[in-house]
């Protein structure tokens, strides 16, 4: 048996890069995790698009994530739809949080794995909630749980469509697989509420 690693548990709560690092470390995502997203990232940039509009398309056919477009996004200067019924996929809000998913895609595809990394992460989570943003947007945990698992499926089939050897085929979704379980974890952490 291997020595028990001291974690200090409040400070998990606390100190994002510390919840990082533990993560990182428990979930076994190494170097060569990063150094397989990253070799894939070339291939996988130019279909960013299609897997931007392919999330919109889903998050915009169903009433329970679709409302949560309606209220002006933290960063967007323009127009704001009047109400979901009217919601299109054309509209500049819609445009301006697309270009939100892309920049996401390319952060996660191509920026090292360090602590800034860690902070973009855990923004990443906390902008869904009332912590950080407009206050008004609260999307609930089922619907953000939803959105990853999506984007799972999404990029695993984008990294199959690859034609990689199988070994590296192999690696590079078992990183993405870890590295979105560190997303997940940043996500769910601005929902939980401590005792």
């Amino acid at each position: 048996m291997s020595e028990v690693k001291a974690i200090d548990e409040p400070r998990l709560e606390s100190d994002s890069q510390y919840r990082y690092e533990y993560l990182v470390d428990f979930i076994g995502f190494t170097k060569d995790d990063a150094a397989a997203i990253h070799a894939a990232a070339s291939k996988l940039v130019p279909v960013v698009p299609k897997l931007v509009e392919a999330t919109y398309d889903k998050l915009l056919s169903y009433d329970a994530t679709r409302r949560h477009f309606v209220p002006r996004q933290h960063g967007f200067d323009g127009q704001t739809p009047t109400d979901a019924a009217s919601l299109s996929g054309n509209d500049e809000q819609i445009k301006f949080r697309k270009d939100q998913l892309r920049r996401y895609f390319m952060n996660v595809f191509g920026n090292p794995y360090d602590a800034r990394m860690a902070k973009y992460l855990d923004a990443v989570g906390k902008i869904h909630t009332p912590k950080a943003g407009n206050k008004e947007i609260d999307v609930p945990l089922v619907q953000m749980n939803a959105l990853m698992g999506v984007i799972a499926d999404m990029l695993f089939q984008a990294v199959l469509a690859l034609s990689l050897d199988r070994d590296r085929e192999i690696r590079t979704i078992l990183a993405f697989n870890k590295l979105l379980w560190l997303q997940n974890d940043f996500i769910n952490r601005h929902y939980a509420t401590t005792p």
